[in-house]
């Protein structure tokens, strides 16, 4: 249960990287990201969605270390690292539930919501 749990985790983070990676190309999917006020992202966000997907990379990492699946941080850090990603994903949801962006707080919400989830029984597991 706890690798289906990681897997799905990366899973998900794989298709939110090629999402990331579709608005940093300039793509017109805004509505979906950064609060929807912009249908292409301005440049500082499509920063910000690059610097994302390398947090996706290093949050997958960490799930998977956690659930025991690899090893590449020391054993301390994917023991703190899964808490605070599922504290993070945690406090995405009621985040993107109040997204001003419709699309956002359907699509969004309850994809982040999976992902606490997962983790939370990595992270328990």
């Amino acid at each position: 249960m706890i690798l289906v749990a990681a897997v799905l985790v990366c899973v998900i983070l794989a298709g939110l990287a090629v999402f990331q990676l579709l608005l940093v190309a300039g793509r017109p999917l805004g509505r979906f990201a950064w609060g929807g006020r912009h249908e292409m992202l301005p440049r500082r966000l499509r920063i910000g969605s690059a610097v994302s997907v390398v947090l996706y990379a290093l949050i997958a990492l960490v799930v998977l270390q956690a659930a025991g699946a690899i090893a590449v941080f020391p054993d301390a850090v994917a023991d703190v690292g899964i808490w605070v990603v599922t504290g993070y994903f945690a406090l995405g949801v009621p985040l993107n539930a109040v997204s001003r962006s419709r699309p956002e707080r359907l699509v969004m919400t309850p994809v982040v919501l999976v992902l606490a989830l997962c983790c939370l029984v990595v992270a328990l597991g």
